[in-house]
């Protein structure tokens, strides 16, 4: 079914061809349901904004304050608690169960962040945290700056005001 090429002098005798090997590992690769993942992290990223909104709606309640205000203080209690469930280690199991729709989100950005910082704690304050800590958030900061530049334009040059 499957046809090895053998080489003379590679280090364990045998290699396949690209084509082969691929054939080989598609037919042994585990099933990805991309349309339940994507149902999956719909949902969550649902359920991430109604706790955002009810967090809002509870502060301005509550405490009289404005909604833009109520807003600012919903960031902070969102990436503290991602921050503090990445710290005791189980915001990776849930991201393993509801899928992109807990990173797409501030909650995502706070748990690289935060990741990275327990990673390369013990390498010291300059070359492990400081070096490290915006490895995976600096190429978000990076593209939500070119975004944020490009869409700015687009609305400015459509006659929009900035």
């Amino acid at each position: 079914m499957y046809e090895i090429k053998k080489i003379g002098n590679t280090k364990n005798g045998d290699t396949m061809k690209n084509q082969k090997y691929e054939l080989i590992a598609k037919d042994h690769q585990a099933p990805n349901p991309r349309l339940k993942n994507a149902i999956i992290a719909f949902i969550a990223g649902g359920l991430v904004g109604l706790l955002g909104e009810g967090i809002i709606e509870l502060l301005c309640y509550y405490t009289h304050i404005s909604r833009s205000s109520a807003g600012t203080i919903m960031i902070v209690i969102l990436i503290f608690v991602a921050s503090l469930s990445t710290a005791l280690g189980f915001f990776d199991k849930l991201v393993t169960k509801f899928k992109c729709g807990l990173l797409i989100p501030i909650t995502g950005f706070a748990h690289s962040m935060t990741s990275a910082a327990l990673d390369y704690r013990k390498e010291g304050p300059i070359y492990g945290l400081g070096a490290n800590i915006f490895k995976l958030a600096g190429s978000v900061i990076l593209y939500g700056i070119i975004a944020a530049w490009f869409f700015g334009m687009v609305r400015f040059l459509l006659g929009g005001r900035i």
